[in-house]
């Protein structure tokens, strides 16, 4: 039998790899992980990195995570990978609705989807772009996620801006940077459109199919504008958790960094 090479990863090494990167008592931090990215042996699995945070971060903290079911989107729009034209109407009319407690993660990883069965956490309410969060603002982050433009003012992304939170990227880049899409919903730039989305939701306890807008999100140059980000200003801080390269990134100055970067850097690129 082979033995397991590497070092062992727990609760106590997790959490001072992360007072080493500057995450500290009393932050409002979103988290975008890659539980892979650690090594190969984790004592508790993402278990282990969820304690190790909110031991961090303290009774005064707020962990933040994206809980996301694209899944819930309509039909017309898939791709990866499409369906059936003549599904598509079956689907609208007898797909579950949105469930808080019971609606699958898309695309998120283990950590939050093993986060948002925790204990005093809670889930807003958005049927596509849901946030999980656990701690001092957790309500304050969670009500109120409006249905249109669901990653725009109204969301959780822009409650953490208003608290000065902080970004963690673990094991992932600024390509799953959510923060960035709020930019996206304040910036003007060429090629950006309203969309109509849909989602099958709870309405006064009758299941409907739901129409609201949206926009056409689009991350592909997150990766850019994070690297500009850090060069300009300075203000990402890297290190490692574990065998992951992390990022600590202030959320509110990046979103105001990029507000200016999309509508300077898309506006180039769609001359």
């Amino acid at each position: 039998m082979e033995m397991i090479q590497g070092n062992l990863i727990t609760v106590e090494t997790l959490a001072a790899d992360f007072r080493r990167l500057g995450v500290r008592e009393g932050m409002t931090l979103l988290v975008h992980s890659s539980f892979k990215s650690l090594g190969e042996w984790v004592a508790g699995g993402p278990v282990a990195v969820i304690l190790a945070l909110e031991e961090v971060l303290g009774r005064e903290g707020t962990l933040v995570m994206p809980t996301h079911s694209s899944d819930l989107t309509d039909p017309a729009g898939w791709s990866n990978p499409p369906v059936p034209e003549e599904w598509w109407q079956t689907i609208r009319e007898q797909m579950p609705p949105y469930d808080p407690d019971l609606t699958a993660l898309r695309g998120m990883g283990i950590i939050p989807d093993t986060f948002r069965k925790q204990s005093g956490v809670r889930r807003s309410s958005h049927p596509t772009d849901s946030f999980a969060a656990w701690g001092k603002y957790r309500d304050q982050i969670i009500d109120g996620h409006g249905l249109e433009f669901g990653l725009g003012d109204s969301s959780p992304l822009a409650r953490i801006y208003d608290l000065h939170g902080s970004v963690l990227l673990l094991g992932v880049g600024n390509l799953n940077n959510t923060s960035l899409h709020l930019a996206e919903f304040r910036a003007e730039y060429a090629g950006k459109k309203e969309l109509t989305a849909g989602a099958p939701m709870l309405v006064d306890g009758a299941r409907q199919w739901v129409k609201f807008r949206d926009y056409n999100w689009n991350s592909d140059d997150f990766g850019a504008l994070g690297d500009d980000f850090a060069r300009d200003t300075g203000g990402i801080v890297y290190g490692n958790v574990a065998a992951a390269a992390a990022q600590l990134i202030p959320q509110r100055e990046i979103v105001d960094y990029a507000v200016s970067w999309l509508e300077r850097v898309r506006r180039e690129v769609l001359r």
